[in-house]
């Protein structure tokens, strides 16, 4: 990610918390949520509506520095997505105790025909 562009405003609108943690400032929601919406072919307008307690500006922020940083937000998001499948198999491999309670309940459930 050193190839991004990153300038005064950038930071403004961003928190760069890692190489693998971008969030929108202000708030504990990363740039990824928003660009899911647009990469689906939302509008800004729609993607705020979304997310109620984002602005226009930080919304269209987000996608503008996308656009500006393409290729290295690409990898950054595949990159999230890589460790989102792994917290995924992690906990299905190991939940907690209180799934465990639930699924045995459910399977003590007679089934509806």
């Amino acid at each position: 990610m050193n190839a991004m562009v990153l300038t005064e405003t950038t930071t403004q609108y961003f928190d760069f918390v890692s190489e693998d943690s971008i969030r929108i400032k202000g708030h504990r929601l990363g740039i990824e949520h928003i660009l899911a919406y647009y990469q689906e072919g939302f509008t800004p307008e729609q993607i705020a509506k979304e997310f109620p307690d984002l602005n226009l500006e930080l919304i269209y922020g987000t996608i503008t520095f996308y656009l500006a940083n393409k290729a290295e937000i690409d990898a950054y998001l595949q990159r999230r997505l890589v460790a989102y499948e792994q917290a995924y198999q992690d906990w299905a491999k190991n939940p907690s105790p209180l799934i465990e309670r639930l699924r045995t309940i459910r399977d003590q459930q007679p089934e509806i025909a």
